[in-house]
């Protein structure tokens, strides 16, 4: 099975085809000039994230380890998740109720999502894992997991490392 792990903490030993430390590194931000989908379709602009996309759809699965910060995604986390519209169209679809963009590609990787859980109450835990499973549902993943980062290593199919 074909990983990319994105970390911000954590150095679990998981063979991975690609690892994005943004402990390590400032991911640039988009900003908003759309020749990801009109003049270099799919490509952005900036080029800090090129290995990324082509290892992102290679991969079977993403395990994301996410710091958890006020109740949400680091901004260096989101802006990876607002960098990832180039791999798809800029027409939009309502099959299922909503809009959303259409895949650009056949198949995009299944995600497991861990993250911090250092919540003072259920309902903040909640918002965060909902924001997670409709993000990924955007970006056209099939299977989603978002757990606590307790949970990492628990169960026999994660244990990939």
């Amino acid at each position: 099975m074909k990983t990319v792990v994105i970390k911000e903490f954590v150095d679990y030993n998981i063979k991975s085809i690609y690892e994005l430390d943004l402990s390590k590194i400032e991911i640039k931000d988009c900003c908003g000039c759309w020749a990801c989908w009109w003049k270099t379709p799919g490509r952005c602009i900036s080029k800090d994230l090129d290995t990324f996309y082509s290892k992102y759809l290679e991969a079977d699965r993403v395990i994301i380890f996410s710091k958890v910060v006020k109740g949400f995604v680091s901004g260096n986390l989101k802006t990876v998740f607002d960098r990832m519209i180039p791999l798809f169209l800029p027409y939009v679809e309502y099959s299922t109720g909503e809009s959303r963009h259409v895949p650009r590609y056949e198949k995009y990787p299944d995600i497991e999502f861990y993250y911090e859980d250092n919540f003072v109450n259920p309902e903040g835990r909640k918002i965060l894992e909902e924001y997670i499973y409709r993000t990924f549902d955007q970006f056209a993943s099939k299977n989603v997991v978002v757990k606590g980062i307790e949970e990492w290593g628990k169960f026999d199919e994660y244990n990939n490392h």
